[in-house]
């Protein structure tokens, strides 16, 4: 059975309380019951991850390396300014992994700072503005 790894970044476990007119009111928890649900569908097993502290996240990226897993990654604030970050997904994909970030609301349409990523150049595919759907799509596109 296929092994994906969904890492999160930080804030994301404030879900459903955070700023519910930009990420929605689904909780952190829904998050991940519905992506085990889905992964159950679809023939594959997913372990799902959140840290607020951006090392324990890049030594999550290194031992997906080590170990051959597909990651969707949620960077959050990351996403904009942590290069670390993207070296440590430059990893996974140097690896032959693929890697798809992932966002739930929609970067571009928000405020200006929000438009750049530093992870998109070395991911495989970036998915955003969905929703929680967003993670759903990318597990679909990683379970083919």
């Amino acid at each position: 059975m296929k092994n994906i790894l969904v890492l999160n970044g930080p804030n994301l476990n404030r879900l459903g309380s955070r700023e519910p007119d930009v990420y929605g009111s689904a909780t952190y928890e829904d998050l991940v019951a519905g992506l085990i649900s889905l992964a159950s569908e679809l023939g594959v097993a997913v372990e799902v991850k959140q840290t607020n502290d951006e090392a324990e996240l890049i030594e999550w990226l290194h031992n997906a390396a080590d170990n051959k897993l597909d990651v969707i990654l949620n960077p959050a604030a990351f996403t904009h300014y942590s290069y670390a970050l993207r070296d440590a997904c430059a990893i996974v994909t140097s690896a032959g992994m693929k890697l798809i970030e992932v966002h739930i609301s929609n970067p571009h349409s928000r405020e200006e700072f929000r438009h750049k990523s530093v992870i998109s150049a070395v991911a495989t595919g970036v998915i955003a503005g969905f929703g929680q759907d967003s993670y759903a799509l990318a597990l679909r596109q990683l379970a083919h």
